[in-house]
């Protein structure tokens, strides 16, 4: 199954923003070629911008003292296990210690750092880090693979609050809605809210279902659109066309 995710609002939308890109960042200093650290960096300018939005960490911090107040209410309830709902509780304790330790302007050691700023710069210009633009960005790249890795590590370490903080939040969102089977009769799907609210939707679809969704809602009305693809899609002549058939499709409401 192929599962696709739609933000309904823009705090859920960068949430899932800094998910990508800390798992991206992840997958790249793990590795080794000095390729993979160049993306790695990259990768770390992005995670940069997107948190740079100035009410992130309040918002986090916010969110999480909300969700803590919500789990509490279910101690002692027998229906509740309650091993996992102290560790959630505890994940959220530790979150919030590490949300509300960081210190200034979120990234504000890497905007200190004149040597990265200015590999930031050139990397936004296409093109702009080759060797004869950055020499010193091209010995960078030339040092020991794990010399790399431990500065990429320190540099993104500081952020890993807004990444636990941001992951709790989207784990608890995720598990908050019930999957429903439904069908788009040829290609199309759609259903009136009448009230109901969220903040996410979640659509999986069979890996084998050669479409994917174009999703359209606000608070009153959810309309999908299944775009047929095949491997055409890349030719320069190649249309979107709706599919032509009945797609099968688990749909999830998920509020917070």
């Amino acid at each position: 199954m192929i599962t696709y995710e739609y933000p309904l609002n823009e705090r859920i939308r960068t949430l899932l923003r800094l998910e990508d890109l800390f798992e991206r960042s992840r997958h790249f200093i793990a590795r080794s070629d000095s390729h993979d650290h160049h993306m790695a960096l990259i990768t770390l300018f992005e995670i940069l911008e997107v948190s740079s939005r100035a009410d992130l960490k309040s918002d986090l911090l916010q969110e999480l003292e909300r969700q803590k107040q919500v789990l509490l209410a279910f101690r002692n309830n027998p229906a509740i296990a309650e091993d996992t709902l102290a560790h959630v509780l505890r994940d959220i304790e530790q979150a919030s210690q590490a949300l509300f330790s960081m210190q200034g302007k979120i990234g504000q050691h890497l905007r200190e750092n004149d040597w990265l700023m200015s590999i930031k710069q050139r990397t936004g210009i296409p093109g702009g880090a080759c060797e004869f633009d950055l020499p010193s960005y091209h010995y960078w790249l030339h040092r020991p693979s794990a010399e790399r890795t431990g500065q990429l590590a320190a540099w993104t370490a500081p952020l890993h609050p807004l990444r636990d903080g941001s992951g709790i939040i989207l784990r608890i969102l995720r598990e908050s809605g019930r999957a429903q089977k439904l069908s788009a009769p040829q290609g199309m799907f759609q259903q009136m809210l009448g009230g109901k609210t969220a903040q996410m939707l979640r659509l999986r679809l069979d890996d084998g279902a050669a479409c994917v969704p174009e999703i359209s809602a606000n608070k009153y009305v959810l309309n999908i659109r299944f775009l047929a693809q095949s491997s055409a899609q890349i030719s320069a002549d190649a249309r979107s066309r709706t599919a032509d058939w009945d797609v099968g499709f688990e749909l999830t409401f998920c509020n917070l």
